[in-house]
């Protein structure tokens, strides 16, 4: 009995003694990756896995460990990583979106859109996973289901500029220019100031062919951003459309003394003169 006793006090004194350690080893890791020691962080995070494998905190350590291996460049082993996070708590919205992100990083649409499903499934208006579900479906072409996840996100978050930006985009793929048309404006009136979506409504006239209003849209645009190349690069194509060479090739030469690379234009250039 007294042997039991005996056996039992020195078992627990060593899972207190290695459970000290671990969180000793989880906190340099931490730390670690908080001052960008990415090495050291990747080592010690593995460190205290391997130590105590059967630890239920050892889901939220492979998160950490993904995302430190994903900062480092090593892709291949933060999806490991997310995964072997998301056996443990397989329900983690974080790691969720974690592995998502990672996945439309390298390009994996079907992957991200499954992990971005099981969000919503967990959290139906979880803006990240609505905001990324619908541009994978707007890749996809599937219009009506990008529609859906934008106004679901704007039921609940009515000024959310991307889910805003995105039916106006989703309206012009699908040719509905009036209604992108009236929507971009409602946003302008509320941001005067915002070069991007002047930008925005000059692409959908472009595409109506009323090249006369872009280029308007345009000259207000570089007004607020006088140094944007991209501006006069879309005013120089117009300008060509309209078979009006000079100006065209002005603001090529305008674009070109504002960063864009002469050989992005050498084509646009000689065709102007």
């Amino acid at each position: 009995m007294k042997r039991a006793l005996l056996y039992i006090f020195f078992l627990f004194a060593a899972l207190n003694v290695n459970a000290q350690e671990y969180s000793n080893i989880v906190e340099k890791a931490l730390n670690a990756a908080k001052k960008d020691s990415l090495v050291q962080a990747e080592k010690l995070f593995q460190q205290a896995l391997k130590l105590d494998p059967s630890n239920i905190r050892n889901a939220l350590l492979f998160t950490n460990l993904g995302t430190v291996q994903r900062r480092m460049g090593k892709s291949d082993e933060a999806l490991k990583s997310y995964s072997l996070s998301l056996n443990i708590t397989p329900y983690s919205v974080v790691t969720l979106l974690n592995r998502a992100s990672l996945y439309l990083e390298r390009n994996n649409f079907d992957k991200a859109y499954i992990d971005y499903c099981n969000v919503l499934d967990i959290d139906r208006f979880n803006k990240e996973a609505l905001l990324f579900r619908a541009y994978i479906n707007m890749n996809r072409r599937e219009y009506k289901e990008a529609r859906i996840d934008y106004n679901a996100l704007l039921s609940e978050d009515n000024k959310n500029r991307t889910a805003l930006i995105g039916l106006i985009i989703l309206n012009q793929k699908e040719q509905k220019y009036r209604e992108a048309i009236e929507s971009v404006d409602r946003m302008i009136v509320d941001n005067p100031k915002d070069v991007s979506l002047l930008k925005i409504k000059a692409n959908i006239e472009i595409e109506m062919n009323t090249l006369d209003l872009a280029l308007i849209d345009l000259e207000s645009a570089a007004k607020l951003s006088p140094n944007d190349p991209e501006i006069y690069v879309t005013c120089g194509d117009i300008y060509m459309a309209q078979k009006k060479n000079r100006e065209a090739y002005v603001a090529y030469e305008k674009a070109v003394s504002l960063g864009t690379p002469r050989s992005e234009l050498r084509d646009k250039l000689k065709a102007s003169k």
